[in-house]
């Protein structure tokens, strides 16, 4: 399944583009265990999308170098906001793979919208324009991400896996990730200590 080459849905037809997953307490599979995960792509095919709250090891500079966008010497005198960048684990997918999520003040030709103001890059051009300064003014990188297959979100939703809220560009771009998980689910009003792990049936 091509990752991004979902037919878009619409709000009207319950698919989740431009929301935060959060994972519930009782989540079985501890690789999301209190995970945020930002869809990119959800429709009758399936859903994409990067976990934003799992810091990797390897630091921006030193991927640079990996990926021979930049010579040791140069990654070194790299801008600060550029050497900060955090790398996160986007999922358990594909894990060599890059993905940028970022503003909508910078676009290349593969990059693909994702809502009003963010947008999904994931070509080595971005990385360039970052390492010199001229990227946008708020990114996300990760290596690796989230797929599941058709109807498979949408039952662990119901099996009390997720919660789901619209995403804010704020908590999204956010990079204090230690924090991030309790601060999305305060941004709608959840306490971690109230939420049951057990689906409730009216």
């Amino acid at each position: 399944m091509d990752i991004l080459g979902h037919r878009k849905g619409t709000a009207g037809q319950g698919f989740l583009e431009n929301q935060f997953l959060i994972a519930m307490p009782g989540m079985q599979d501890e690789r999301f265990e209190r995970s945020v995960v930002y869809l990119c792509a959800h429709s009758e095919e399936g859903a994409m999308g990067l976990i934003i709250n799992q810091p990797q090891q390897l630091l921006f500079p030193d991927l640079l170098v990996q990926l021979d966008v930049l010579k040791e010497e140069e990654a070194i005198r790299l801008p600060e906001p550029a050497r900060s960048i955090i790398i996160r684990n986007g999922g358990p997918v594909d894990r060599s793979r890059g993905f940028v999520l970022h503003s909508d003040d910078y676009m290349v030709e593969s990059s693909l919208p994702v809502a009003g103001d963010v947008c999904l890059t994931a070509t080595i051009d971005i990385l360039r324009a970052i390492s010199i300064g001229r990227g946008p003014q708020h990114a996300l990188m990760a290596l690796g991400y989230s797929g599941w297959g058709a109807g498979q979100l949408e039952q662990e939703i119901a099996q009390n896996g997720w919660l789901t809220c619209p995403a804010s560009p704020g908590l999204l771009f956010d990079g204090d990730l230690g924090s991030q998980y309790d601060r999305v689910l305060a941004s709608i009003g959840i306490d971690l200590a109230r939420l049951s792990v057990q689906a409730g049936h009216a």
